[in-house]
């Protein structure tokens, strides 16, 4: 009866030791399995149209301005302008009196009084701008032909944009252009002309660009100039951070699940980008396929994955 209690104690410890030996592999096994899968987000390729354009400056000019000058020696008798103001063509602006007639006075309408003698010049506008220099008043000596006032011809108004010269090619004349102004307003303007020569230390040709605007636009005002080079209306993508390079960036891949647990490195060829997404020109994925697009940095060839939302 002893011997029984022994042998049924000693059978209870195999027992017990042979269970906690099976389920405890099975546990680490467990752990080592969800430990080896990198959480991930995945995406599809989207079709989308897609832009590949460069931004340049483009700053407002008047091509033309008007040089007011003096028609004869004398005095500034009056000035009807002031600068930034607008006057239109044959306006009036200056009278200069003569410094014979301010010498001689009164004196000949005296002695004759049908001869009416004044000896004041009237200089008018020759054409309609803006008042952008002024440089005598009232009272001022001015001598024949000496400059009185800077006139800015309106319709001289355009942008002048700067071309790299190896992007000429993108740019024809009658072409229009998107100009986005400081504090966001868009113009369409249009390729007019181009300047004859280019730049020795830059290499970029003037472009000009008429524009047409409600709003009177200020000399001098820096815009951005938007040219595209190509548009794709319906092409494949995915967002940027799904692209994967090497260092040199000479090669491209993405990680591609090819079950809900696997993901396998496959080389792409990209497009353009633009708006933070990438054209994907070859190979042609389908919109079942799903692509990594966070957490793939570092993932080996077939690495074990597991989504998340």
């Amino acid at each position: 009866m002893k011997f029984k209690h022994i042998y049924l104690f000693a059978g209870l410890l195999t027992l017990l030791y042979s269970c906690k030996g099976n389920t405890q592999p099975a546990d680490d096994a467990g752990d080592a399995g969800s430990a080896a899968q990198t959480p991930v987000t995945v995406t599809s390729v989207a079709d989308s149209a897609m832009v590949d354009y460069i931004d340049l400056s483009a700053t407002s000019v008047f091509q033309q301005k008007n040089i007011v000058k003096a028609n004869a020696n004398g005095y500034i008798q009056k000035v009807n302008i002031l600068p930034g103001h607008y006057v239109n063509k044959g306006e009036f602006l200056f009278s200069i009196k003569t410094k014979e007639a301010q010498s001689i006075g009164n004196s000949i309408n005296v002695l004759d009084t049908t001869f009416k003698f004044s000896g004041v010049n009237k200089i008018k506008a020759a054409g309609n701008g803006y008042v952008t220099q002024l440089n005598h008043q009232q009272g001022d000596y001015v001598q024949d032909g000496e400059q009185l006032a800077v006139i800015s011809d309106r319709s001289s108004f355009v942008f002048v944009m700067q071309l790299p010269y190896e992007l000429r090619r993108y740019v024809k004349n009658n072409q229009n252009v998107q100009l986005v102004l400081p504090g966001g307003e868009k113009l369409t303007a249009q390729v007019s002309s181009s300047m004859p020569a280019v730049d020795s230390l830059s290499q970029t040709q003037g472009i000009v660009l008429k524009v047409n605007s409600a709003n009177p636009i200020p000399e001098n005002l820096v815009a951005k100039a938007r040219i595209i080079k190509s548009i794709r209306p319906h092409t494949l993508s995915l967002p940027k951070s799904a692209i994967l390079s090497n260092e040199t960036q000479t090669e491209f891949w993405v990680m591609k699940l090819i079950n809900p647990t696997t993901a396998v490195k496959t080389a792409i060829t990209k497009g353009i980008e633009a708006g933070g997404r990438v054209e994907i020109l070859t190979p042609k994925f389908s919109a079942n396929d799903k692509i990594v697009v966070t957490g793939n940095y570092g993932l080996a060839d077939t690495a074990k994955v597991k989504i998340v939302e």
